[in-house]
């Protein structure tokens, strides 16, 4: 990976609360799984900021060394990379989502 992609990288996960780089948009996902983090995040009445990764071939491939993690969509809450789908589905049905958010003050709306 490029400095300059880790540096963007780095800086758009810094940037925002709760980042999401995923495959499509929040509006049209590309993905079914970009679309169950999306859908979680909606439900939450989190506010995030989301990339698409296949606008970029250089941040698709980039994001997935940046985290070590081989699959997208991924989530970051302020700079910590959280995880994939799955994980981010096991702590939203267990409420470790919910108290993640409340632990870094972001507010949730459900």
């Amino acid at each position: 990976m490029s400095e300059t992609i880790r540096e963007r990288i780095d800086r758009d996960v810094k940037a925002d609360d709760v980042v999401l780089f995923m495959k499509g948009t929040p509006v049209f996902p590309q993905c079914g799984f970009s679309a169950a983090v999306v859908q979680i995040l909606s439900h939450l009445g989190v506010p995030f900021k989301s990339y698409d990764v296949l606008q970029d071939p250089e941040l698709r491939q980039g994001i997935k060394e940046y985290s070590d993690w081989p699959t997208i969509p991924q989530l970051y809450v302020k700079g910590e990379f959280i995880g994939g789908c799955d994980i981010v589905r096991e702590m939203f049905a267990s409420g470790e989502l919910t108290a993640l958010f409340d632990e870094k003050g972001i507010r949730v709306e459900a």
